[in-house]
C-alpha cells in the first residue's frame, strides 16, 4: 500500500478548499431587478444626505449600495468625516450597514471654501 507524502496531502486539502471557495462566492444570487432600483434610490439619498450635511466636505465620497448595505469610498480630510459620514449614511432609511473605505487624506481642506 502506498502511503501519501505529506505535501501531497496538504496539496490535495488545499485544492479542495479553494474549489470549495469558488463555488460558494460563485453562488451568490444577482440583485433583482427591484434590488438594483432600491439600492440606487438608497444611494441617491445617501449621496443627498451627506453634500446637505455643513459639518463633511462629501464631494469626494463615493457611494454604492448592495442590498442594502451602502459602501462609502473616496477620500476625507478630517478624521471626524469618517464618524460624520457614517452617521450621515446610517440615518437614511433602507440602509442596512454601513461599510467604510474611505482614504484619509491630510490637508485637503485649502480652497474648498470648508
Amino acid at each position: 500500500m502506498l502511503i501519501p507524502s505529506p505535501n501531497r496531502v496538504l496539496l490535495a486539502v488545499v485544492a479542495v478548499m479553494s474549489a470549495c471557495a469558488i463555488m460558494a462566492c460563485s453562488t451568490t444570487t444577482p440583485r433583482t431587478p427591484a434590488e438594483r432600483v432600491a439600492d440606487a434610490d438608497i444611494a441617491g439619498r445617501v449621496q443627498a444626505t451627506l453634500l446637505a450635511d455643513p459639518n463633511i466636505y462629501a464631494r469626494h465620497i463615493d457611494v454604492a449600495v448592495d442590498r442594502g448595505v451602502v459602501h462609502l469610498g473616496g477620500y476625507v480630510w478630517e478624521n471626524d468625516d469618517f464618524k460624520v459620514a457614517r452617521r450621515d449614511a446610517a440615518s437614511v432609511a433602507g440602509v442596512k450597514s454601513v461599510v467604510t473605505e474611505m482614504e484619509l487624506t491630510r490637508g485637503g481642506l485649502a480652497g474648498t471654501g470648508r
